[in-house]
């Protein structure tokens, strides 16, 4: 078995194809629209994707501008060589597509591995985890 994707209910999915490709680097890998079943699709990832690489399938189902996240969800995650650099290199085109910084690098409670989250424009978090070189 294989992690293909993660789906994400977007409001806008322009912004968020913006957001993901801009901010977070990400490709986008390929559309889907269905006007009959009133949804689009917008697939984003990193080089290679599937099945290499797990992607994120950006739903927008037509209509709906925002949704309730619920207490479920948690975060998706992405390794980067320096968590602070990258903050640092993100942070103006992150608010300006309506993202932020949602928690400083630093290290994770309890351990060493420094983290920082960066919410999208829709609320998900997204952990950024320091992996070096």
């Amino acid at each position: 078995m294989r992690l293909l994707h993660t789906m994400l209910r977007v409001g806008n999915l322009q912004r968020s194809i913006d957001f993901y490709t801009q901010v977070l680097g990400m490709e986008l890998l390929r559309t889907t629209q269905r006007p009959e079943q009133q949804y689009d699709l917008a697939f984003v990832g990193y080089a290679g994707g599937n099945p290499g690489q797990a992607e994120i399938e950006l739903t927008y189902n037509y209509g709906v501008e925002k949704y309730e996240l619920g207490s479920a969800y948690g975060h998706i995650a992405i390794g980067v060589e320096d968590v602070a650099a990258t903050c640092a290199a993100v942070r103006e085109k992150a608010a300006a597509l309506g993202g932020a910084i949602t928690r400083e690098p630093g290290p994770v409670k309890g351990g060493n591995t420094v983290i920082a989250f960066i919410t999208d424009p829709d609320g998900y978090k997204v952990e950024l985890i320091q992996r070096g070189t």
